[in-house]
């Protein structure tokens, strides 16, 4: 069964281009603009694929991470960073181990799809 997948990015021209492709693939798209947004998705029953953009405002992608760990969604999840870093922050090896991918900014169309 082919799994929905939850762009969370604070960029809308990501949200929106990203979510585009994914609907045109015939993915199940759900969007979230802040990591508190994205934590209520997740208390709303969503399951499937994250795409969770590292740098946000407010909360960024690995607070959000922590806190998907910590209120137990990770088990029923998959993630996926979309980062303009090349490499993982040092201060975050605790939550590597619930990170899938990822993905640097600009991104392939190619490569974003091979993940999904």
């Amino acid at each position: 069964m082919e799994r929905a997948v939850l762009v969370v990015d604070d960029d809308p021209s990501i949200l929106y281009t990203v979510g585009k492709m994914l609907e045109r693939a015939n993915r199940t798209v759900y969007k979230a603009a802040s990591g508190k947004a994205c934590l209520e998705v997740l208390r709303k029953g969503f399951t499937g694929l994250i795409l969770m953009d590292a740098m946000m405002s407010d909360m960024d992608g690995w607070d959000t991470i922590r806190e998907i760990v910590d209120q137990g969604f990770a088990e029923k999840v998959l993630i996926c960073m979309i980062t303009g870093k090349r490499e993982p922050d040092k201060k975050m090896d605790d939550l590597k181990q619930y990170v899938l991918d990822y993905i640097t900014k600009p991104f392939d169309h190619g490569k974003l799809m091979a993940v999904v």
